[in-house]
């Protein structure tokens, strides 16, 4: 297979273990600024190109698109879908993850348990809205924020409501959580590929921090998932339309409570608390799915032919 890989630094582990993962496996890879590239969009001869070269062959692509350029991106990575190139992860399916709000929307329609989340836009509704979440502490969030950026514990009243109104003076999308005391500072990633968890990875935030972010100084360490966290991570994936994704979860007094789906979810941190070739399993997921998809195209066109030839002798 002929896989394109859009990061814009092949020099990340991620994409690193990714392109390793291909090539052992006898794939030709090649990483592709998803910023460098740019579309022709035309209705029977939709083009990608990239730095002059028109790109062509591609059997699949592994979008590794950053939140600071999800919507061109996601722009790229549908011009891939619009000339039958094969996606690890849909657009529609990463756009909808990456709009916090909404993935909360969704998840809580389908019934997954989620800490409770308020959203308002007048500063006059603050004090209603701390106190719908249970009041403080709570969890103040940047919708646009990652990797804990973003992400302010509000210990007191006044606290809350200083920085809720600071957040809105900026004209900033927020929303506000309770705070799940009991959690003790840590969450738990799982690693989700298919319909499958794959590895997970307990994160524990370090002294004075109530972020676990493995990037904010937290640690990680193996943990055994219990079958409602299993089955929780799964269908928060399929709830995302996402193939492969980090679903980040607490350990509530009334069970596990999803946090975020991360549609790139990196790999580095898995696959040294966990020991497994995550990347490995990731390719071999791709290769299943294209030669599923091949296997249903030549069924669907052997039929058609049969049809055809059908109706010729009739």
């Amino acid at each position: 297979m002929k896989i394109a890989v859009l990061s814009r630094n092949s020099k990340l582990y991620s994409t690193r273990r990714l392109i390793e993962a291909a090539e052992q496996r006898g794939h030709e890879v090649r990483v592709l600024d998803v910023l460098r590239c740019y579309m022709n969009i035309t209705s029977h001869n939709p083009t990608i190109h990239y730095r002059g070269e028109d790109l062509t062959g591609f059997d699949a692509v592994i979008p590794r698109i950053g939140a600071s350029v999800t919507f061109y991106g996601t722009a790229v990575l549908r011009q891939f879908e619009m000339m039958n190139v094969m996606p690890l992860n849909e657009s529609v399916a990463i756009s909808r993850s990456r709009d916090k709000l909404r993935s909360m929307q969704l998840l809580a329609r389908k019934g997954i348990g989620l800490p409770v989340t308020g959203f308002a836009n007048n500063p006059d509704d603050i004090a209603d809205l701390i106190s719908q979440v249970g009041g403080v502490p709570l969890v103040i969030k940047l919708l646009e924020g990652t990797q804990g950026i973003g992400v302010v514990l509000a210990e007191t009243q006044n606290a809350a409501e200083s920085v809720i109104q600071a957040f809105m003076g900026l004209n900033a999308n927020i929303m506000v959580q309770e705070f799940v005391k009991e959690a003790g500072g840590s969450d738990i990633r799982c690693f989700v590929i298919g319909e499958k968890v794959v590895a997970a990875m307990k994160r524990q935030s370090a002294a004075g921090e109530f972020r676990s972010n493995l990037h904010r100084g937290g640690t990680a360490a193996l943990i055994r998932l219990t079958p409602e966290e299993r089955s929780t991570a799964v269908r928060a994936a399929k709830i995302m339309g996402l193939n492969v994704c980090g679903v980040d979860m607490l350990r509530s007094n009334h069970g596990p409570v999803i946090m975020e789906v991360n549609s790139s979810p990196g790999l580095k941190g898995i696959e040294e608390t966990s020991g497994k070739d995550v990347a490995g399993l990731i390719i071999e997921f791709i290769e299943n799915r294209f030669y599923a998809l091949e296997t249903a195209k030549n069924k669907a066109t052997a039929k058609s032919l049969v049809r055809t030839r059908t109706r010729g002798k009739g």
